[in-house]
């Protein structure tokens, strides 16, 4: 039963945010005084991940509503629609701006992008560098990993634990950005707990690449596996996936007779604190939706610019969420939806949920909320460099180095080489 109503509301939670008229498998929104039209494809991960994709879609409406525009929605079930999707809408030559979401379409935008030359496109993570009518919206998901990963060391070291954890999707370069950071950060908790309070702390690191951004059963699995061996915060990298992750904490929790944690799990993407209060202490959110706005913003007001967009924490691009952000995000939700996962949390009211998240971090000591947002001020400023690890040799650079300032190191010999 317990499934079934999450199933509803992922359902439901597909037209959160914006007060237009969504539409899936291909169909379109329709008024009668549009002033142009954009299109998204979706990876096979799909809406309802309550993360990549659904932020994307976030960003997609926001701007339809804003500057008047005709949204089309296409789902990929496999990785063999990519191509025919994107080929299928560019040529009409109808789009202001076709938008393809996640790195595994990249092949597809690249070859369609050449096929046609005056279509515009966008890519959410995919690297296509030297095409004019192409702007590739990228993240510095490493930086923003680095905060969790303080977060996640400095709980740990504050409750006399030595592991943390994090269950990931698919091997690919843009999990190696969240990872590496993830490492610096968990390495820069271990020295700021020692210089704080005198006591060395070494911090293992379990990790798991699920090979699924959609299977919630693998993260479940996943992170079942680590907290048998003792990960104390587990950051969810998977989307979709992460739902099992979860649920592996809540359960394990559970069966501690506890309702909050620790242990916690960490959300991604958006700001999914709200999913399970009590469970999730923090997400990190990648902010999909503002890429995707800016890349339509420049498409339909003239200013087009192909090539990168890198958005980091001083764009405002990631980032630790704040309850603030949890309350936007849920109250944007319809009333229907909201009213469902609250009867699902046992919960009375939107006030009594905001005050559970609120108790939630209260379980953490204010100094490690205060620490964290001190290496959000330095990695802003450039006083410390996060390493970038987009290859495999690059993420086992970071896996050896023993201390943050190692990293560091190999940040600045990437950077100008």
């Amino acid at each position: 039963m317990k499934n079934r109503i999450l199933t509803v509301f992922l359902i439901g939670v597909l037209v959160f945010s914006v007060a237009i008229s969504g539409c899936t498998g291909g169909e379109t929104t329709s008024t009668p005084e549009y002033a142009g039209k954009i299109a998204v494809v979706y990876d096979v991960g799909g809406r309802g991940d309550l993360s990549f994709n659904d932020m994307a879609y976030l960003g997609a409406s926001k701007a339809a509503t804003e500057f008047n525009l005709e949204l089309k929605e296409v789902q990929s079930n496999a990785e063999s629609d990519y191509l025919p999707n994107l080929r299928s809408l560019a040529q009409t030559g109808e789009y202001d701006i076709i938008i393809a979401v996640g790195f595994m379409m990249t092949d597809a935008v690249t070859q369609v992008a050449d096929e046609f030359p005056d279509q515009k496109f966008a890519i959410v993570d995919g690297f296509i560098p030297d095409k004019p009518n192409v702007v590739s919206i990228l993240f510095k998901e490493n930086e923003g990993s680095a905060l969790i990963g303080a977060l996640a060391g400095l709980i740990a070291a504050n409750d006399g634990k030595d592991k943390v954890g994090a269950v990931l999707g698919i091997e690919i370069p843009v999990l190696y950005k969240f990872e590496g950071g993830y490492r610096f950060g968990v390495a820069w908790a271990e020295d700021y707990y020692k210089q704080k309070t005198g006591k060395d702390v070494n911090i293992d690191i379990l990790y798991t690449y699920t090979g699924s951004f959609t299977d919630p059963a693998k993260g479940k699995t996943a992170a079942q596996a680590q907290l048998g061996q003792g990960a104390w915060v587990i950051y969810q990298i998977a989307g979709a996936v992460g739902l099992g992750v979860f649920d592996a904490v809540d359960e394990y929790l559970e069966s501690q007779g506890k309702e909050m944690g620790p242990p916690f799990a960490v959300g991604v993407d958006s700001a999914q604190d709200w999913i399970k209060p009590g469970v999730i202490i923090a997400s990190m959110m990648k902010r999909v939706d503002v890429g995707v706005y800016r890349a339509v913003e420049m498409a339909v007001k003239g200013n087009w610019q192909g090539g990168i967009m890198e958005l980091g924490l001083n764009e405002q691009g990631v980032g630790v969420s704040t309850i603030d952000a949890v309350k936007e995000m849920f109250n944007s939700l319809p009333e229907d939806t909201k009213q469902q996962k609250l009867e699902e949390l046992k919960l009375s009211s939107e006030e009594e949920l905001f005050a559970k998240l609120e108790e939630t971090r209260n379980q953490i000591p204010s100094w490690i909320w205060d620490a964290v947002t001190e290496l959000e001020e330095k990695i802003k400023s450039g006083e410390v460099k996060v390493p970038m690890a987009t290859t495999k040799d690059q993420i086992e650079a970071i896996r050896a180095a023993q201390t943050w300032q190692e990293m560091e190191e190999l940040a600045k010999q990437w950077e100008s080489s």
